[in-house]
């Protein structure tokens, strides 16, 4: 039984993608790479896979924990142009359904506090276990096979 959403599904912040597409540089101040799209792709501005022949870049992302030992920078994947971005009040991502994928709990001192994996039939569930512990201030949806940041899951209402 699918849990209610008690969760906000977050993609990259359009303020970060705006910030790289008119710099040209990632969060490491390394140059953003230009690809063109084989196809499948995580796109993390809209929450699907790309389509071959999409422009995308290619760029180090450090998502949202607090300045620590824990704070890293991976490699995302983004539309080069500003895209319409992933459906408003979504919920999990209906185009990666199915995708397992790990999720890492964060308490509010950006320190790991647990996590699970999950095989992407019933996300929600494992979200609303995993939010049931009080430590657990946000998660981090991270591909199983490369670890790469895929959104970011809060509370809702915080």
């Amino acid at each position: 039984m699918t849990a209610p959403n008690r969760f906000v599904v977050r993609p990259l912040p359009p303020t970060v993608l705006a910030a790289v597409r008119r710099g040209g540089r990632d969060s490491a101040g390394r140059p953003v790479e230009a690809v063109v799209a084989e196809g499948d792709e995580p796109l993390r501005c809209c929450l699907r896979d790309a389509r071959a022949g999409e422009e995308l870049l290619l760029f180090g992302y450090a998502p949202p924990v607090a300045a620590g030992p824990y704070r890293e920078v991976g490699p995302v994947f983004a539309h080069a142009d500003a895209c319409a971005g992933p459906v408003p009040g979504g919920g999990y991502p209906q185009a990666w359904r199915g995708r397992p994928q790990v999720l890492r709990a964060y308490d509010r001192r950006g320190r790991i506090c647990g996590g699970r994996r999950h095989d992407g039939t019933d996300p929600e569930t494992v979200i609303a276990e995993l939010f049931a512990d009080p430590a657990v201030h946000q998660l981090h949806s991270r591909n199983v096979v490369y670890g790469c940041f895929m959104f970011t899951l809060d509370r809702a209402g915080e």
